[in-house]
Parts: C-alpha cells; sequence; structure tokens
C-alpha cells in the first residue's frame, strides 16, 4: 500500500533538485504535491511532468502574503494540507571579513525567516483541521559545523535545526510531527555555484573543489537528490509518528550527531 495515500504536500523551491525528487517520490506513493516555487515557469514543467497529481504555485518565503497565497492554494485545491516540506533556500559565501549585510538579510531572508513563517502558516492550517500534520525542514550539515567561508550559511542551516527542536515540542501537542533532513554535498546545479564560488575564493581550478569534496564522503561520491527521498518519505509518513524535533543526517556518513 502507498504509505502517502490521500495525503497532500506543500514542497517549497520543488522546481527542481532534491524538492522535485522528493515530490516525485511522493506523488509514486500516493501523495497530492503542490510544487511552489519563486520560479513559476519552472515549477509548472515540473507539476506537468507529475500529472494530476500535481499543481504548480508561485512562492517567495520572504513575502508572507505570498506565504498565505501559496496555502490558500494548496486549501482550494485540495481542501486539506498534511505534509510540509520546507525546502527552498539559498547559498552565498565570502571571506568572513568581508561578509556584507546584504549577504546576511538575504541568505536570513529566505533559510530562516522563509522556514519559519511558512512553517507557522501551515502550522496553523494543520491544527485547525485537527488530525495532525507532517512538517520537514530542510537543514545541511553545514548547520552542525563552522566553515570559514561558509559562516552566514552555516549560521541560517543551523538556526533551521534549532527551529526544527522548538517548533517540534510546541506541536507535538496537535499532533504534528516536526522534524528535519541534513543534506551532506548533493550534486546538484547549485553545487556547481558553489564550486565556481570556492574555485575563487580558495583559487583552486574549476571543479577541484567539487571533486575534493565527492572523494572525502565515507559513502564514496556526493549525495544526488534522489538519496534524501526515502527519508522524506518516512518523515511524512505514519512510520515516524514517534519521531519529535530531530534532524536526520542523509549525508553518507560525512557527519555523525
Amino acid at each position: 500500500m502507498n504509505r502517502l495515500q490521500a495525503k497532500t504536500a506543500l514542497i517549497t523551491g520543488s522546481a527542481g533538485g532534491i524538492g522535485r525528487a522528493i515530490a516525485e517520490g511522493y506523488v509514486r506513493e500516493g501523495a497530492r504535491v503542490a510544487i511552489a516555487d519563486i520560479s513559476f515557469q519552472q515549477a509548472q514543467k515540473t507539476a506537468a511532468a507529475l500529472g494530476s497529481a500535481a499543481i504548480a504555485v508561485h512562492l517567495d518565503v520572504t513575502r508572507q502574503e505570498s506565504i498565505d497565497a501559496c496555502v490558500e492554494a494548496c486549501i482550494a485545491a485540495w481542501g486539506h494540507l498534511d505534509i510540509l516540506v520546507n525546502n527552498a533556500a539559498i547559498f552565498d559565501m565570502g571571506p568572513f571579513l568581508e561578509i556584507t549585510e546584504k549577504s546576511y538579510d538575504q541568505i536570513f531572508a529566505v533559510n530562516v525567516k522563509g522556514a519559519l513563517f511558512m512553517l507557522q502558516a501551515c502550522a496553523k492550517v494543520m491544527v485547525a483541521q485537527g488530525k495532525g500534520g507532517k512538517i520537514i525542514n530542510m537543514a545541511s550539515q553545514a548547520g552542525r559545523r563552522g566553515e570559514p567561508l561558509v559562516a552566514v550559511y552555516c549560521a541560517s542551516k543551523a538556526a533551521v535545526i534549532s527551529l526544527t527542536q522548538s517548533a517540534g515540542l510546541a506541536l507535538i501537542k496537535d499532533r504534528i510531527n516536526v522534524n528535519g533532513i541534513s543534506p551532506g554535498v548533493v550534486d546538484t546545479p547549485m553545487w556547481d555555484e558553489v564550486d565556481a564560488l570556492f574555485a575563487r575564493y580558495e583559487h583552486r581550478p574549476r571543479g577541484e573543489k567539487k571533486r575534493l569534496v565527492g572523494e572525502a564522503v565515507p559513502f564514496g561520491r556526493m549525495g544526488l537528490p534522489e538519496d534524501h527521498v526515502g527519508a522524506a518519505i518516512f518523515l511524512a509518513s505514519g512510520e515516524s509518528d514517534f519521531v519529535v524535533a530531530q534532524t536526520l543526517n542523509v549525508d553518507g556518513g560525512n557527519w555523525m550527531s
């Protein structure tokens, strides 16, 4: 039996990458999914590829009115909301003494503020429905440690892990399980941008940093978007009902906690 049969899921930043892979996995498990992304045209293409079980919704997680409209669109389409995957995020890096207020504000606006108020909006709906729910925040191994060139991004993902703990404790009384997934290095188009930044700041040839971090993963390679689908299905299903306020490392053994 499909583990997410008749469930509805809102997945932010799911036009591509890990978010899209999770959406595809949820549809295979019987769920209906909202492909919510700031890149609406790409979201429409992804939703079309998934068929009648998917809709595309424009979402800018930095704007409360956009968050509210996105949640309302899901309710209008399906009548209820069971699962949120908080996946939308951005990345930046640079020498610590060159961090700018603009970069800080942009990263925290999406990765922390956006995740918090998206979580809050969906949790309010779930509480009103009275049937519980599942919320999954995408963190990162970067939130488990510091990195000299990635201070603000690391801090933003540490905040996501902390929010997961606080929200998990606050909402479990309403049978809303809040948990997280902490990916390691994942081979997506975003990592090509990350590699280019490392090449600039560490004076490396393009592609070298990506090769080195892949070789350093105990599993033997970088992660793929599909590697995170199993954990996302588990945390969205009834199998994880007794899992509360945890962030699961899915990183090929890169980090142990």
